[in-house]
């Protein structure tokens, strides 16, 4: 499977190559665990709590900085419902490339480390949970109702297991 990440650095600091690293695989393993039949485009940005919060406020009235946002491109009728994509719907797909473009991911490097302090856990494993979440979200998942959120618990739990991520 052909697949683009674009990974951009809001930070006045360059990212730790592990971080990176964790973030392809996560990306990788959601899609193959989904087994999405595309070549795939997401867009990861790390940014800080300042930045979030102004995303955050902006797109989701919430007045507060938050850990990871998912921005869909697609809305999907049944999670991972690839194969009610049509290949002709051009606003899912980049002309240039023939990518299907899932959507953007943004994480707070500020909150994710906050986080993995709180939870007694390392950063890798904080930044790859943050990773799968938002994934699974860009795949149609959500955690509204109790059902839904257990299913997302299980899946996040399999695609960390798959990278050694336990906690």
């Amino acid at each position: 499977m052909k697949l683009s990440i674009i990974i951009n650095n809001n930070l006045d600091q360059e990212l730790d190559s592990k971080y990176l690293e964790i973030i392809n695989k996560i990306i990788e393993i959601s899609l193959d665990a989904e087994k999405c039949p595309y070549e795939v485009e997401v867009s990861v940005t790390i940014t800080d709590n300042e930045e979030i919060h102004k995303i955050n406020k902006e797109y989701r009235d919430m007045d507060k900085p938050t850990d990871v946002l998912s921005f869909p491109l697609i809305d999907f009728n049944i999670p991972s419902g690839f194969d009610e994509i049509d290949e002709e719907q051009d606003e899912y797909f980049d002309l240039d490339t023939g990518e299907l473009m899932l959507g953007d991911i943004i994480i707070s490097l500020d909150r994710a480390k906050e986080q993995a302090e709180e939870y007694g856990h390392s950063l890798e494993r904080e930044i790859g949970f943050l990773t799968a979440h938002s994934m699974l979200h860009l795949m149609g998942y959500d955690h509204i109702l109790n059902e839904e959120e257990q299913i997302m618990i299980e899946k996040q739990q399999q695609i960390l297991n798959k990278v050694g991520l336990r906690r």
